[in-house]
């Protein structure tokens, strides 16, 4: 039961990515609105879980002293940052494959690289106080919805192919899980604040960058200005809520 619960919350966090896939099922009229909604929420959650709750937690742990944090978060952050490009030119191989669908895999790589170490932090904070791991995952779950949408509803409409977005965004949940796997097998006794805050940072910079080199143009070129005001401010009130709880 020690073991079990830790587990099941990582797990519950984690598949709540999933919910993201309703997207994709709701009824459109006009699609470019739609687009733009959910891109804005998509890279409203990124941007704001990065700036306001991944470096935050990251920076006391990165390093000791002033010079060598500054030094090791411009290493882990830049990492994060150059490697969308590198991946996106990996992407752009595939012949005929539109911005939506290079954005949903991208979107899904970052979620991956995310939902991994999301996935340790639940299991290990529920394995030592039961209420904290409650509360994370509970926070976990309120961003992890609109970050499922941005893999599901770009690569839907992009292929329309119900099964690829489910496929893609199932993988990413299951990261969260695997995460917490890993942490009882091989992580419990060795992982250290440091590691795990060198990962998000790096993870920060892939979400940073993408949100903004990739989802905001992909979100402007729609020309709906009030769909991506509202997806933006709605994104901004998620994470908020996520970080107060």
């Amino acid at each position: 039961m020690e073991i079990l619960w830790p587990f099941i919350l990582a797990s519950i966090a984690g598949f709540s990515t999933m919910l993201g896939c309703l997207g994709i099922f709701i009824p459109v009229k006009k699609k470019d609105e739609f687009l733009s909604f959910a891109l804005s929420l998509s890279l409203s959650v990124m941007l704001m879980v990065s700036i306001f709750d991944l470096i935050p937690s990251s920076l006391p742990y990165i390093g000791d002293g002033i010079a060598k944090s500054l030094a090791l978060f411009v290493l882990f952050f830049g990492l994060g940052a150059t490697s969308v490009g590198f991946l996106n030119k990996l992407i752009e191989k595939e012949k005929g494959s539109s911005n939506l669908y290079k954005l949903g895999i991208l979107s899904f790589i970052a979620l991956v690289l995310h939902n991994l170490p999301e996935g340790i932090l639940t299991f290990m904070s529920t394995y030592q106080d039961f209420n904290l791991g409650v509360s994370l995952c509970i926070a976990i779950t309120l961003h992890n919805i609109p970050e499922g949408i941005s893999i599901a509803v770009p690569i839907y409409y992009s292929t329309g192919s119900v099964g690829e977005a489910i496929k893609c965004t199932f993988f990413s949940a299951l990261a969260e899980p695997i995460g917490a796997l890993l942490a009882f097998l091989i992580f419990k006794n060795f992982i250290t604040n440091q590691m795990i805050s060198m990962f998000l940072i790096l993870v920060a910079g892939i979400m940073i960058t993408l949100s903004i080199n990739k989802m905001l143009p992909e979100a402007l070129s729609y020309n709906k200005k009030k769909s991506l005001y509202i997806g933006f401010i709605l994104g901004a009130f998620i994470v908020t809520l996520s970080l107060l709880i």
